[in-house]
């Protein structure tokens, strides 16, 4: 019990002689270490503020404009063309007497000094100066941000063809002779750009000069509706949605984008918002394999075999990383191959950030700090709190700490075991159980540590990862128990739960709604680089360090749960075990093919990889399907995903030549216009001028002025039954493929979109190496992944070899394929 009286700062006790008070000079002294590292961090953040809030200029550039200003006035110029003078006039004047003395009291000791608001003339002019500086230098501050803005507000040099470059992007460039590197991606930034842009930025430093997601026009929306459901529709159904188009751009249409224009006056961003509220809050069913995603460890190595080592390292580069959010160290994301700033608002809540359920919308809370985790292990829940003495501790003893959870043998409270699969269920039963059991007592106290915890963390008792006799099965049942595990050992609500096996495999699994992929991607890169090449293990796979006995172990959370919760609990767990069961997951690895192979066709690598996804799922359907491909708009201030609608004609005329056996010069010609197609609809995306997030806020301002429009409802019950999104590789620089090359990211997944699609996530690792998460349910009889997705890796090869200028060995490829993919076809 001598953590639980260290806990306590002091105690008194009423005695016939009076009060007796004792006090603990060490819980004082922690309290008083606390408050000093809350201080330090307002003081950062404070700090912080003010440089985001002058950038691109310093602070320290007020002094030299103050000092440029008071210099030119001791010359006896004016700088400011009279204001400093008109300035003056409205400063208050010491009234002089007659005489030109001042005339004082006999007994001016002890008065007052002369008031504030009575100035000297030399006092007057130095005041206007200096206010005369300050407005100088906020003016020129206003002046470089809103020309940063235009210049990031152009997008043209996206578009530009290679040999073609317009007079507009050879000012943007660095120079006319490196336009082409320009437009290879070799470039960081324009002369104008860099110009205009400060030096070290912070992480949010360009948020206030990124520009706003413009509104399209309705009718340019609707022409690339159109033109991308042709494909898929018959004439018949295609002249019937033409009508209907028309008749809604026409009339409804103007009268909802008016709408749409003024938000997007008011609001930084006319999207976000709603998408965030009606796509992910409202939704009422179990966001666990719905809209959870997973991100998996190193693919062929795990560091230690020792779980509270490898969780010590991993927790402890978690909380290096939010340290250096906090700090706003992490360098501003940029478009890759590009210095082009990429808008940063979605990293604010990584951490200490929960998903709160509600009957009709569920909300999302974030808190300023919080300095623990919450622990769950064999049914029973911990709090590890992560600083002692206002500092953070050190892998060793968080290590020490997770091993006395290991070797916790207290017993889950009465249906506690099974609790989290709350939050994997239907969100309307746990908001309801949540607010008749959980609103006071214990119960309550309980559940706000777990919901104002950092993040979540669950040690597994089982063994996961790419291993035995069977490495492609264990490696598809790792990518399922990062997504669903159990289905009540993890806090799906949490912004993420760090998952750590008994082995030593780790991985995560993030809450959707918050935030997109590439944000969490981000920070686990940094974790997993971390924690094996700056941090590290000894020799016997712990963490490097020694451990602190002294440290208080951590508590476990107290739980009154009546029989009533229990059978909330488990009709939850029914829901999410039917939805788990129903999941097929395979995650395939490929070596030997990658970007660079595919370089050699001269195209776009996820280009190609989209128009073989388009082939294979032909080959196995026999038709085309509406296809999701998320892009980011992060561009723009608040910008998040928009749809890359990648079935588009020209695929499927080249997947109808490939499958009509036409030559090989008709299908390269097809395929590389295929290929310039989606590069050109990805362009547009990234740049605002996508389709289908327009059309969503169309039809929210629908439903808000109470109109029905059939063109928008039909829109938005559209199946997406090919779902994708590549995941991409951001922190090159932490990974040494050369000398490391079995340290390599898996990439992550997700489940699929439609009950009868498929769900697929891809990486491109380096240049010879590419990972395939494909997911779908065994209830449909159409999507079997094993042979609709397997093949479209052999086609991609396939691709390589007809598309290539460089002749290939086909029969050489496709033996290299068989060994190096995971299945046999």
């Amino acid at each position: 019990m001598a953590e639980a009286h260290q806990a306590v700062a002091f105690q008194f006790t009423i005695t016939p002689e009076g009060i007796d008070l004792q006090l603990s000079h060490q819980a004082l002294r922690q309290v008083y270490l606390s408050g000093l590292r809350s201080w330090k961090k307002r003081v950062t953040r404070l700090k912080n503020n003010v440089i985001t809030g002058v950038y691109p200029a310093s602070p320290s550039s007020w002094l030299f404009v103050v000092i440029a200003i008071l210099a030119t006035m001791y010359t006896r110029s004016d700088p400011s063309m009279g204001l400093i003078a008109k300035i003056q006039e409205h400063l208050p004047v010491r009234s002089m007497p007659a005489n030109n003395t001042l005339q004082e009291p006999a007994d001016s000791i002890l008065t007052c000094p002369p008031p504030l608001d009575s100035l000297s003339i030399q006092c007057r002019t130095m005041v206007s100066a200096v206010l005369f500086s300050t407005l100088l230098w906020f003016s020129l501050i206003f002046t470089m941000r809103l020309c940063l803005k235009q210049l990031l507000s152009y997008h043209g040099w996206m578009f530009e063809q290679h040999g073609k470059v317009s007079n507009t992007t050879k000012i943007w460039a660095v120079s006319a002779s490196r336009k082409a590197e320009i437009l290879r991606g070799n470039e960081e930034f324009g002369a104008m750009v860099r110009i205009f842009s400060g030096r070290q930025p912070l992480l949010y430093s360009y948020q206030g000069s990124l520009p706003n997601l413009p509104v399209p026009a309705v009718k340019d929306t609707v022409k690339r509706y159109l033109e991308s459901v042709r494909p898929l529709m018959n004439d018949p159904e295609y002249e019937r949605m033409t009508e209907l188009a028309k008749e809604f751009e026409g009339s409804l249409g103007n009268r909802l984008q008016w709408y749409l224009k003024l938000k997007a006056l008011w609001a930084s961003n006319y999207v976000s918002d709603w998408w965030e509220e009606y796509v992910y809050l409202r939704g009422r069913g179990p966001i666990m394999i719905n809209s959870n995603y997973y991100g998996m460890d190193f693919l062929y190595v795990t560091p230690t075999p020792i779980q509270a080592a490898r969780a010590g390292n991993t927790l402890h580069a978690c909380l290096l990383y939010r340290r250096k959010l906090n700090r706003e160290e992490i360098k501003p994301s940029r478009v890759p191959g590009l210095n082009i700033p990429l808008c940063a608002a979605q990293c604010e809540r990584i951490f200490n950030t929960t998903r709160i359920p509600g009957e009709e919308t569920d909300s999302l809370i974030h808190w300023q700090d919080s300095e623990y985790v919450v622990v769950f292990h064999q049914g029973r829940f911990f709090r590890l709190w992560l600083y002692h003495a206002a500092r953070l501790l050190s892998p060793r003893e968080i290590e020490q700490q997770i091993q006395r959870i290991l070797d916790d043998p207290s017993p889950p409270a009465p249906g506690e075991a099974k609790l989290a699969a709350l939050t994997a269920g239907d969100r309307i039963p746990w908001a309801k159980a949540r607010k008749e059991f959980f609103s006071s007592g214990v119960n309550k106290r309980s559940l706000d540590c777990i919901e104002k915890a950092a993040f979540f963390v669950a040690l597994d008792d089982e063994d996961q990862g790419m291993m035995g006799d069977d490495p492609e099965g264990n490696l598809d049942r790792y990518a399922k128990s990062l997504l669903h595990g159990k289905c009540y050992d993890r806090w799906f609500d949490k912004s993420f739960t760090v998952v750590v096996y008994k082995n030593g495999k780790n991985g995560l699994n993030a809450e959707h709604s918050w935030a997109d992929a590439p944000i969490m991607a981000h920070l686990w890169e940094y974790v997993m680089t971390t924690d094996v090449f700056q941090l590290g293990y000894n020799e016997e796979g712990h963490c490097k360090g020694d451990g602190l006995p002294s440290l208080p172990h951590p508590s476990r959370l107290s739980w009154d749960l009546p029989a009533a919760c229990e059978d909330c609990v488990q009709r939850s767990l029914s829901v999410a075990q039917a939805l788990a069961d129903d999941l097929d997951f395979h995650v395939i690895p490929i070596q030997d093919f990658g970007k660079g192979a595919i370089k050699k066709c001269k195209i776009s690598p996820d280009a190609f990889i989209q128009i073989a996804l388009q082939l294979a799922y032909y080959r196995n359907r026999g038709t085309f399907s509406l296809t999701y491909e998320a892009s980011m708009t992060r561009l723009f201030r608040e910008g998040r995903t928009e749809t890359v609608r990648s079935c588009t004609s020209e695929t499927c005329a080249f997947v109808r030549a490939m499958e009509a056996g036409e030559s090989k010069e008709a299908c390269r010609r097809l395929f590389r216009t295929a290929s310039e197609k989606h590069q050109q609809l990805y362009r547009l995306a990234m740049t605002g001028e996508g389709i289908d997030r327009h059309l969503f806020c169309l039809y929210i301002v629908s439903k808000y002025l109470g109109e029905e429009s059939p063109f928008l409802k039909e829109v938005l019950s559209e199946t997406w039954r090919l779902s994708t999104s590549q995941t991409p590789l951001q922190q090159v620089e932490l990974f040494d493929f050369v000398n490391h090359p079995d340290y390599t990211t898996c990439g992550g997944g997700f489940g699929p979109v439609a009950d009868d699609g498929y769900g697929v996530s891809y990486i491109i690792i380096g240049e010879n190496m590419i990972n395939f998460h494909i997911s779908c349910k065994h209830s449909c009889p159409h999507t079997v992944s094993i042979t609709a997705f397997i093949p479209n890796l052999s086609l991609s090869l396939y691709l390589l070899e007809l598309m290539s200028p460089e002749k290939l060995d086909v029969s050489k490829t496709e033996q290299n394929h068989s060994k190096n993919s995971k299945k046999e076809l």
